[in-house]
């Protein structure tokens, strides 16, 4: 594709701004861009003529549908198409779309997950045009993005609760900058985040009931070459792979998605895309739509794009790390440090507002992204842990230390690195480094939020930052707007916040280090290490208190997600466990006694023919008690799943964590070892080898 062949392709199928000003007429384009930036409503009559010019533009794109696309609380998108054919008096047809379709539409309701806010036969929910996100043609179908919420309010969606804590986050950030005399219209989340998925190929992919049913292996040896090496990641990107993120970027590139950056990971088969800076809303709805995409143009190249965090055992898992930044209307980058962050005062207070945030809900901030399959990622070497920590780097918390010491001048870092070749250039450097094991890391301008799972939706994890910075921040303006002197009461904050939060929460050091896990218990910081222990805080009356304040949720919808989430591990993990026994009942183990039956015939023919095979009849006997033990773990799964405590969610969602995940994991070590000795052509499922190297 050539320069202008991608120019040309961006966006090209969007509903964007530049395409509303040629379509719209003036006025409306411009009651559009104040809803588009300042959260404004539009009228009926201004909709139904973007509805109008909306359909026109569709249907020059091949569109015959529209559907609004939402997202409930399964985790993924979700739509319901309608045409936009009417019928006419004459028995033909014309092509119709209306401000009020536009608008709302209305899905059923009942078959979404609602946490017991709703019974099964109340059915009624309506869906909200979202008018900040663009709506784009996908399929020949014009996709409406918007809200999803019940018959009687309650928000049933990933979207809505995002929205709102931008707003709340605008309301408080505006009241802090106009203390400082700062001008701006609307503070601006900006969101980037960057997705890892592997790759497998496709026939093999259907081979493996596991990767089908549940996106990860549940059995599977280590092959004898994993990522020991280190020549995968930015590693020379295979043709066939190339040929893949080639056609991934012009899909993308066509959606509007500012696809910027791609790379093999660490993992064999493992790969990266990364979109530039978007609004948070809109980073969302293209990171789902992303995460589509990726599956849809995988399989045009006959592959499959695995986005589970944890797709195999003993290599890296996939994540989704989320850089996150606040700014203004106005172009103002609020966690810009700038030449002299010492003396940066708009800097200094909202960087401590953050540092605050995460302090005070590191619980929430966690729970944000727990999930069964990332539960078995974070912590394992490849992620940052269960334990919330900020990374500052040296340089900003020396520019801390000597604001609170008094200081007004620091002498800056070494900015120069000499590479001692000539011929090179003389680099600038950062004045932090970057620590890839901090779960919430500052990185010049933003901070990265590492431990997000690749599977999941940003919106969660991005409304509960949102809102843990809008409370510091509201308690920020009303201290300083009852300031008599402002320069003092900013002086007096940031002490107060290095005094009470710095210490605990910052760390500079290796998050995986077992010496770092003793430390932040000392500190007393939460160590929630799986889903159904994170999960129960987003009830703690903390939480609860917080979101409630703000107007995110209300305290009924917040007990509905918690039954949701606990709910969903609870399945996840009895899919992957009943997965797992149809897998050694009707695959793996007949295999393995079919193939010991013909050991044991050869071996009964070498000793009736008086041939020594001492070491053959240990290789039987291994096989055999193998086998038997296999049998053995197959019943104690069966039976831990009978005995599941069902008395309430969160219950039986710990016992899946604490006895039946065990259960799986002793009848997967059977099996793998027994991988290790069987012959390859008699192994019923294709091998780690198979999948992570035969691109």
């Amino acid at each position: 594709m050539t320069k202008n062949s991608v120019s040309e392709n961006f966006a090209s199928n969007v509903f964007n701004e530049a395409v509303m000003k040629e379509r719209l007429p003036k006025e409306t384009y411009q009651s559009m861009k104040k809803t588009m930036e300042q959260g404004l409503s539009l009228d009926a009559s201004t909709a139904q003529i973007v509805a109008n010019a909306m359909k026109d533009w569709a249907l020059e794109k091949g569109a015959t549908h529209y559907t609004h696309w939402f997202q409930p609380m399964t985790g993924v998108t979700a739509e319901k198409h309608d045409s936009f054919i009417s019928p006419t008096a004459d028995g033909k047809a014309i092509m119709e779309f209306s401000g009020k379709a536009l608008i709302m539409g209305e899905p059923d309701a009942s078959s979404f997950p609602s946490g017991g806010l709703r019974a099964t036969f109340e059915a009624r929910g309506y869906t909200a045009w979202d008018p900040t996100s663009y709506a784009f043609v996908k399929d020949g179908t014009l996709y409406i993005p918007t809200a999803f919420c019940s018959y009687t309010g309650e928000v049933l969606d990933k979207k809505t609760p995002l929205l709102r804590s931008m707003e709340a986050l605008n309301k408080q950030g505006l009241r802090v900058l106009k203390c400082l005399n700062m001008p701006a219209n609307r503070i601006v989340v900006n969101v980037g985040p960057e997705q890892e998925y592997f790759l497998v190929d496709r026939e093999k992919y259907k081979e493996r009931k596991d990767l089908v049913l549940t996106g990860r292996t549940l059995f599977g040896a280590m092959p004898p070459k994993g990522q020991e090496l280190d020549d995968h990641y930015f590693g020379s990107i295979k043709d066939r792979v190339g040929e893949f993120m080639k056609d991934l970027d012009e899909h993308l590139w066509s959606f509007g998605i500012y696809s910027k950056t791609k790379h093999n990971e660490v993992a064999p088969a493992q790969h990266e895309f990364a979109p530039i800076f978007c609004k948070a809303n809109l980073a969302v709805d293209q990171n789902q739509l992303g995460m589509e995409t990726l599956k849809k143009v995988a399989i045009k190249h006959n592959m499959a794009c695995l986005l589970h965090e944890k797709p195999f055992a003993g290599v890296n898992g996939s994540g989704k790390h989320n850089n996150w930044s606040i700014g203004t209307d106005l172009g103002d980058n609020l966690l810009d440090p700038g030449k002299d962050p010492l003396n940066n005062k708009q800097f200094l207070i909202f960087l401590c507002a953050i540092i605050e945030a995460v302090d005070d809900y590191a619980d929430l901030l966690r729970l944000s992204v727990a999930t069964a399959g990332n539960d078995h990622r974070l912590g394992a070497n490849e992620a940052p842990p269960a334990i919330i920590s900020i990374f500052l780097g040296d340089y900003l918390s020396k520019v801390l230390e000597a604001k609170v010491a008094g200081k007004t001048s620091l002498k800056d870092s070494e900015n120069k690195l000499q590479t001692g070749v000539e011929s090179l250039p003389v680099l600038n450097k950062d004045n932090t480094d970057r620590n890839r094991t901090s779960p919430f890391a500052f990185t010049g301008n933003k901070f990265e939020f590492r431990m997000p799972g690749s599977s999941q939706s940003i919106a969660g994890l991005n409304f509960a930052l949102n809102t843990m910075v809008a409370e510091s921040l509201r308690k920020l303006a009303d201290r300083l707007e009852s300031a008599d002197d402002l320069d003092r009461a900013i002086d007096e904050y940031i002490k107060d916040i290095m005094d009470l939060h710095y210490n605990r929460i910052v760390f500079n050091g290796n998050n995986y280090s077992d010496e770092w896990k003793e430390e932040a218990a000392r500190r007393g910081l939460p160590n929630l290490v799986n889903t159904p222990m994170a999960r129960r805080e987003f009830i703690n009356e903390k939480n609860i208190d917080l979101l409630t304040r703000h107007g995110i949720l209300t305290k009924e919808e917040m007990y509905s997600r918690y039954e949701i989430n606990m709910e969903n591990y609870a399945k996840t993990i009895n899919i992957e466990a009943l997965t797992m026994l149809e897998m050694a009942k009707e695959q793996i183990l007949p295999a393995v006694l079919k193939y010991t039956k013909g050991v044991l015939k050869g071996l009964a023919l070498k000793k009736d023919c008086g041939i020594a095979a001492e070491e053959e009849t240990k290789y039987a006997a291994k096989l055999s008690e193998l086998s038997e033990k296999m049998f053995v773990k197959i019943k104690a799964l069966e039976d831990t799943l009978e005995a599941k405590d069902t008395s309430d969610i969160e219950a039986e969602a710990m016992y899946y964590a604490d006895k039946v995940l065990p259960a799986m994991e002793e009848l997967r070590a059977v099996s793998d070892e027994l991988e290790t000795m069987v012959d390859e052509k008699a192994w019923p499922i294709p091998t780690y080898t198979d999948l992570l190297f035969y691109l």
